[in-house]
């Protein structure tokens, strides 16, 4: 664990020495003062990553120094030294700021256990601060936001083939921001200043893909009363940018096939060809190889689209973008108010796989924000929602659980995560827990739980 700097306010000696001296052993720098006033002087003279006090102090009470502490440094951390009858005024403190609270008496291990978790969190807002400043200053790729190796190998290749005027197929899994990076070629391309015509062959039914793409004149079938332009049309001199190109059905496979070959077509009905200038763009969440294999695309459009192909990786892949990815998001819908994230919750959405990607992400970040109400901190249990009801699915053998089996399962589960997350510390464990320490053993011993 890295030393931290302390400052320890107590003026029962018997604290002061012993846990100073525990503090000292466990690599931490301290220093002690006996009352609340010295305890306030300190912190105008001296900075410290940890003040832990009493609250009951001769001259100036805790909360005192607590306002103190956040009034000098609002990122130090506080714990306030409590006895049972002022355990009101420590749950007050904390929605002053404080970070904790220990009641009297006390084992040293469990304040030791609790420093190493604030070093941790530690550790990650300054990450965090890291990432926001990076944010501030990062490339110029419009919407796109990570610093990630392989989000960097993007940006590099999208340097490279933003100036040319090579066809380029974008594969990605759904939510990864493929459109993104569509405009971020065009926007870095000597075509910059031309139309930029999206379109998705999700969206339309075979029969109207062939329309929206090439157009067509009028009388050409039944509704075609007026002459209509297509997609391609409108992008001329600029990029077309074709998203779910592995849904684009045969019959329109050919007439893009053309395009690509010719530089014209046909709108539907005519006889006339519209020749354009236009830069390809496409996009696929499939494996379009696959398809070519099994006879769903066509090997020749598969090979001039695919002169250049950029994957962007799924968010599960570059994790590390997770927090400069909330701070761009909190940016976007926070409308001018200021929000955080706590380290803790940074972790958490650092642990999730983000089946949904960065869309999901940023559909949580505003579904968090509209539920936040008065509160400044996001929640996590509007953060992460759970994606199923698996916990109350039939099992694959079609028995039921007892209700007694599913407490049991769910005990079993909880508990082996505390665990893991204090790294086998049972005083600690207990406390997140909210039961006894002999409790905590008894239910580990029951439940075949090492740690």
């Amino acid at each position: 664990m890295c030393s931290m700097k302390i400052l320890l306010a107590d003026d029962e000696r018997t604290i002061a020495v012993t846990l100073g001296d525990a503090l000292r052993g466990a690599g931490h720098t301290v220093t002690v003062v006996p009352d609340g006033d010295q305890a306030i002087s300190s912190l105008k003279t001296d900075s410290f990553d940890c003040v832990i006090t009493d609250i009951r102090l001769p001259k100036a009470d805790g909360l005192k120094v607590l306002r103190a502490a956040k009034e000098a440094q609002p990122a130090s951390r506080v714990i306030l030294i409590t006895a049972y009858a002022s355990v009101e005024d420590a749950v007050a403190a904390i929605k002053d700021g404080a970070e904790d609270y220990i009641q009297k008496p006390f084992y040293n291990d469990d304040v030791i256990a609790r420093l190493k978790k604030l070093e941790r969190l530690h550790s990650l807002e300054q990450e965090n601060k890291q990432l926001k400043e990076e944010l501030a200053g990062r490339r110029s790729f419009g919407a796109m936001v990570g610093k990630a190796p392989k989000m960097q190998a993007v940006y590099d290749l999208v340097t490279s083939v933003a100036a040319s005027e090579v066809n380029v197929l974008i594969e990605g899994e759904s939510g990864t921001g493929k459109e993104r990076v569509a405009e971020a070629i065009h926007y870095n391309s000597p075509r910059r200043a031309k139309p930029l015509v999206k379109m998705s062959c999700s969206v339309f039914p075979e029969t109207l893909i062939e329309d929206e793409l090439f157009g067509h004149v009028k009388g050409a079938f039944t509704d075609a009363k007026t002459d209509k332009s297509g997609r391609f049309e409108r992008a001329h001199t600029g990029t077309i940018f074709i998203d779910d190109i592995d849904d684009l059905q045969p019959i329109p496979q050919v007439k893009l096939l053309r395009v690509l070959q010719e530089r014209e077509f046909e709108r539907i009905g005519a006889t006339q060809s519209i020749k354009v200038d236009v830069r390809i763009v496409v996009a696929t969440k499939k494996d379009l190889w696959q398809l070519v294999q099994t006879n769903q695309f066509r090997e020749d459009l598969f090979h001039r689209l695919n002169v250049v192909k950029v994957r962007i990786p799924p968010l599960r892949e570059r994790s590390e973008d997770i927090p400069l990815l909330v701070g761009h998001f909190i940016q976007k819908f926070a409308k001018g108010r200021d929000f955080a994230v706590t380290p803790e919750v940074l972790e958490a959405l650092q642990g999730y796989s983000w089946p949904g990607n960065v869309r999901e992400l940023e559909h949580a970040i505003e579904r968090s924000i509209a539920l936040a109400g008065d509160e400044r901190v996001l929640k996590k249990e509007h953060l992460l929602r759970p994606l199923s009801m698996a916990g109350t699915d039939v099992p694959p053998t079609g028995k039921l659980a007892t209700l007694k089996e599913m407490v049991a399962e769910a005990e079993t589960r909880h508990i082996r995560s505390v665990v893991a997350y204090t790294q086998g510390h049972r005083g600690e464990a207990s406390r997140i827990l909210g039961i006894t320490r002999k409790n905590l053993w008894e239910k580990m011993r029951e439940y075949g739980i090492e740690g």
